[in-house]
C-alpha cells in the first residue's frame, strides 16, 4: 500500500485512470464468480466508489488487484444475502473455468463474444457491449456510434430488459458459434479503437483505449487463426498505431497525414501490420480486409504526394458496393477529392447530399471536408463557415484548435 494522504482531487484523477485501464479486467473476472452480467456491473462500479472513500489514506500497489478483491467480495456478499438476482439476468457463464483452462488468457474477448448475443438487434448489441464490457461511457458510445446520448442509453437499457424478459442464455459461446458473432465483435474493437484514437476531452488520444483494442484484437487472431477478418482488423490497427508518434507535433498540436514526418513512424509495426492486411486480402475481400488495404496505400506511399488516389477511390467502391454506410460515402467522397484533376464542383455536391444523412448530422468530419473543398474552390466565406460547424461539433480539444487555425488562415 502507497503510504501518505491524497487529496480528494489526486483520489479521484487515480480512481479515474484505474477505471480507463482496468474496468474491463475487474468485471471480466467478477462475472466469472457472479455467473450474471448485472451484478457483475453492480459490484464492480461500487468497487470504484469505494476506492474513492479509501484510497485517500493511501493506494494500493496494484489498484487492478484490489479493485477486483473488493467487487468479488461485494459480489459474494449479494449472492449470500439475496436469492432473487439471479432473475435480473440469466446465467452468464455455464461452467466455472478451471485454472489453466485455455479460456483464460481470452477471457476479456469471450466477455465480448458473449455480450454480441444474435437474438438481440446488431446495434444494441455492439452498445451494450461497448459499454459494459469495454467500458466506454454512454456519450462515448453515442459517439461512435453516431447517434444522440439518449438514444445509446435507450438500446442499452432496452438490451438488458430483452434479456431478462426473453430469458437469453447469456453463455460463453462454444467455438462453433463464433463465427455468426465475429462481424459485431471486430466492429465492437475497432470502436473502441476510435473511441481511443480521437478521445474525447482536451488530448488527442487515450492509450487505454487503443491498448485494449489492440489487445482484443490479437486474441481474436489467435483465438480464430483461420479467419482472415480479425487478420485484417489487426493488421489495420497496428498501420494506424505505428503513425502515433508523428500526429503530434513538439507543441502538442495535431498534424494531419499529409504532414507527417513519416521518418518518426515505428517501422517494425508499420511492417507487420502491412503484412498481416496483405496476408488477409489474399484471403478474401471482407470490409476489414479492404479498410486494410486503403491504410497499405497510405503507409507505402513514398509521400502524401504519391499516394495512389485512385486504387484508394476504387477500394472506397468496393466497399460501397459491399457495406454501404454514410462514413464510407463521406471517406470516399474526401479521397475523390484528391485525386488529380478531380472536379472539386462535384465533391462538394456529393458532400453536399451526404448532409442530408442523419448519421452524419452531428459528425464533424463532414463540415470539415466541406471546409477543405471550399477553400480549394477559393470560396472561403464558405469555408469558414463550414469550420464554425466543424468546430461546435468537435468533442476534442485538439482537433478544435487545428480546426481554429485552419480556419484562422481564411480570414
Amino acid at each position: 500500500m502507497e503510504e501518505g494522504v491524497r487529496t480528494a482531487r489526486e483520489v479521484a484523477r487515480l480512481v479515474d485512470q484505474a477505471h480507463r485501464e482496468c474496468w474491463s479486467t475487474v468485471l471480466a473476472s467478477t462475472v466469472r464468480l457472479t455467473r450474471d452480467l448485472d451484478l457483475a456491473e453492480d459490484c464492480t462500479q461500487d468497487a470504484f466508489v469505494r476506492a474513492l472513500r479509501t484510497w485517500p489514506d493511501g493506494v494500493p500497489d496494484n489498484p487492478g488487484g484490489w479493485l477486483t478483491t473488493v467487487a468479488r467480495r461485494l459480489a459474494l456478499d449479494r449472492l449470500r444475502r439475496e436469492t432473487t438476482l439471479r432473475r435480473k439476468l440469466p446465467l452468464l457463464i455455464e461452467e466455472p473455468v478451471a485454472p489453466g483452462d485455455r479460456e483464460q488468457p481470452t477471457d476479456p474477448l469471450r466477455l465480448v463474444f458473449t455480450c454480441c448475443h444474435p437474438a438481440l438487434a446488431r446495434d444494441s448489441q455492439i452498445a451494450l457491449t461497448l459499454r459494459l464490457i469495454c467500458g466506454l461511457t454512454t456519450r462515448e458510445v453515442a459517439a461512435g456510434l453516431l447517434i444522440s446520448e439518449a438514444t445509446a442509453a435507450a438500446r442499452i437499457t432496452r438490451a438488458k430488459k430483452k434479456i431478462a424478459a426473453a430469458s437469453i442464455p447469456y453463455r460463453i459461446p462454444a467455438d462453433d458459434e463464433l463465427s455468426e458473432r465475429l462481424d459485431v465483435v471486430l466492429t465492437v474493437v475497432q470502436l473502441v479503437y476510435t473511441a481511443g484514437h480521437v478521445a474525447s476531452g482536451p488530448e488527442l488520444t487515450r492509450t487505454d483505449l487503443t491498448g485494449r483494442a489492440l489487445e482484443l484484437a490479437h486474441l481474436l487472431v489467435r483465438l480464430m487463426p483461420d479467419e482472415p477478418e480479425p487478420e485484417a482488423l489487426l493488421g489495420l490497427l497496428q498501420m494506424t498505431q505505428a503513425r502515433g508518434h508523428a500526429r503530434v507535433g513538439e507543441d502538442g498540436e495535431l498534424i494531419l497525414l499529409a504532414d507527417q514526418d513519416r521518418r518518426r513512424w515505428d517501422v517494425k509495426l508499420l511492417a507487420e501490420g502491412v503484412s498481416r492486411a496483405t496476408a488477409a486480402l489474399q484471403r478474401g475481400r471482407g470490409r476489414f480486409a479492404l479498410q486494410a488495404a486503403i491504410a497499405g496505400v497510405h503507409v507505402t506511399a513514398p509521400s502524401w504526394e504519391k499516394t495512389d488516389w485512385h486504387q484508394v477511390v476504387r477500394m472506397y467502391d468496393a466497399m460501397l458496393l459491399g457495406w454501404p454506410s454514410p462514413i464510407v460515402a463521406l471517406n470516399r467522397a474526401a479521397a475523390h477529392s484528391l485525386v488529380p484533376g478531380a472536379d472539386l464542383t462535384a465533391v462538394l455536391a456529393e458532400l453536399d447530399a451526404l448532409g442530408n444523412e442523419p448519421a452524419l448530422k452531428t459528425y464533424a468530419y463532414l463540415p470539415a471536408a466541406r471546409a477543405d473543398v471550399l477553400a480549394r474552390l477559393n470560396r472561403p466565406t464558405e469555408a469558414v463557415q463550414a469550420y464554425d460547424t466543424a468546430i461546435a461539433l468537435t468533442t476534442n480539444g485538439t482537433e478544435r484548435r487545428f480546426l481554429e487555425r485552419r480556419r484562422a488562415t481564411l480570414r
